[in-house]
């Protein structure tokens, strides 16, 4: 086989072992668009994780003002509930130069009122008496001999508690009956 002009070797083993030794026996480095591609890609997730960010940021900033509306709403309801409970006890005040049992009598209305008042906000009067202690819903102030109760038992409630075993405003502050010695 004869050419004339200029021979080009076949691509051989050598040929491709002599690439391989330039490029430190890697594979060849890629193209100009190839390494676009890569610094495209991350400029891409930069961007998204910079709107991802300030969303995050919108989000958190717009929760924070929806919980103070929610707060102000909502205390505004509960205090508007105590509003007629006000009324009464100055109404009462204002007979406290009448008959006093009249004046006792209103004051007791009152109470109940305001205790029907924190039922509704779901925290029920706890005052029983003649129940075993339980020291999820009383606080023990005195332990006393009561021979005609069972011992552990709630003799007598010194200040009521207010709300259910899963949500209290405060426990019964109770006198328990003594255990035997």
């Amino acid at each position: 086989m004869t050419t004339t002009g200029h021979q080009q070797p076949e691509p051989g083993p050598s040929a491709a072992t002599d690439e391989a030794a330039e490029h430190g026996g890697g594979p060849a480095p890629p193209s100009g668009e190839a390494q676009e591609e890569p610094e495209s890609a991350l400029a891409t997730l930069q961007d998204q994780l910079k709107r991802a960010l300030a969303d995050l940021d919108n989000l958190r900033k717009r929760y924070a003002r929806e919980l103070d509306r929610e707060r102000g709403s909502e205390r505004s309801r509960v205090a508007s509930q105590w509003l007629p409970v006000l009324d009464n006890l100055e109404l009462a005040l204002t007979h406290s130069d009448a008959d006093p049992a009249a004046v006792v009598t209103g004051i007791r209305a009152v109470r109940d009122q305001a205790v029907g008042v924190l039922e509704r906000l779901g925290y029920p009067r706890q005052d029983d008496v003649g129940v075993p202690f339980d020291p999820a819903r009383h606080e023990v102030l005195s332990v006393v001999d009561a021979p005609d109760a069972e011992p552990g038992t709630v003799v007598s409630v010194l200040r009521p508690g207010y709300g259910q075993q899963d949500r209290q405003l405060r426990p019964s502050a109770v006198a328990v009956a003594r255990q035997p010695e």
